[in-house]
């Protein structure tokens, strides 16, 4: 295999690396890093000796993600304030993102669940329930006996609902819930917001000890929608609003003399209410967000 075949091989299988890495870590930086690594192994592998290409570059970046995930739990135990995942407007470009059940596996909620699992039970649910291999496959990524990967895949399962948390939310809904936030923000008018709120939803903001913001998230209909119509209708007074897809449902950027300020996105539940509201000023997330 040539320099240029190998290298082929491995940008067809680029996409899909990405998406995983960023699945497993929640950081676009850190997913980019992920793959890079995992394309220096493979430009050093005896590639004669590899019999499938995608299963062995699908096993070396899996194995890199949960070694960095591993280090990356340590950090976010200090975090400062509330911790959410690097927003993304388009991860990829690939076939598999354009289907709802990919699409709604990069929401804020669903990320902020897989928080709750070990590293393996991460990787393991991830590419059984939503890449679709085979548990003999995922055994061999993870080093496990295929018994282990069942058992990590059924203990992801149970700690994470799936049903629920993949709801896919039909997009009249996700623009009514956008125009009902802004609404609440700029003129202080809750009514639309409050009907389509659910009796347990959650404000959290990230600002990573960078910018000011919530140093707890918020929980209970009456104190979100007092932060949102009393606090962040001041905070947020004349900056520019712009409609986007973000972790694939309907969202915003908050720009301020045209850069990003915040990014705002949502999660709803099994009967479309909104139960969560995902504020990211962390500059450091914010920096990698690209939008035309």
């Amino acid at each position: 295999m040539t320099a240029a075949s190998y290298t082929s091989v491995f940008e067809a299988r680029r996409k899909f690396l990405v998406g995983l890495a960023y699945r497993i870590l929640g950081s676009v930086a850190e997913a980019e890093d992920a793959v890079h690594d995992t394309y220096i192994k493979w430009s050093e592998a005896d590639h004669g000796q590899i019999e499938n290409p995608a299963a062995w570059l699908t096993t070396t970046c899996t194995r890199h993600c949960v070694d960095l995930l591993r280090a990356a739990q340590k950090t976010r135990m200090v975090y400062v304030g509330a911790w959410l995942p690097e927003p993304i407007h388009a991860l990829t470009d690939e076939t598999p993102e354009s289907a709802l059940e990919m699409s709604s596996s990069l929401s804020m909620a669903f990320l902020l669940l897989l928080e709750r699992l070990a590293p393996k039970e991460r990787a393991a649910y991830l590419l059984h329930d939503i890449f679709d291999l085979s548990y003999a496959d995922i055994a061999h990524a993870l080093s496990v006996q295929e018994a282990t990967c069942r058992k990590l895949v059924s203990r992801a399962r149970t700690n994470i609902g799936r049903t629920q948390v993949l709801n896919v939310v039909p997009m009249e809904r996700q623009e009514a819930l956008l125009t009902a936030f802004q609404l609440a923000i700029t003129t202080g008018d809750i009514h639309q917001l409050t009907e389509l709120m659910s009796e347990d939803v959650e404000l959290r903001a990230d600002g990573g000890g960078k910018v000011q913001t919530l140093p707890v998230p918020l929980t209970g209909k009456k104190k979100v929608l007092d932060f949102i119509a009393c606090k962040l209708g001041v905070y947020w007074k004349g900056l520019e609003w712009k409609a986007l897809d973000i972790n694939g449902m309907r969202g915003a950027l908050l720009l301020q003399e045209g850069r990003i300020f915040a990014t705002v996105s949502f999660a709803c539940n099994a009967e479309n209410r909104l139960t969560g509201v995902f504020i990211v000023r962390n500059p450091d997330k914010l920096a990698r967000l690209v939008f035309a």
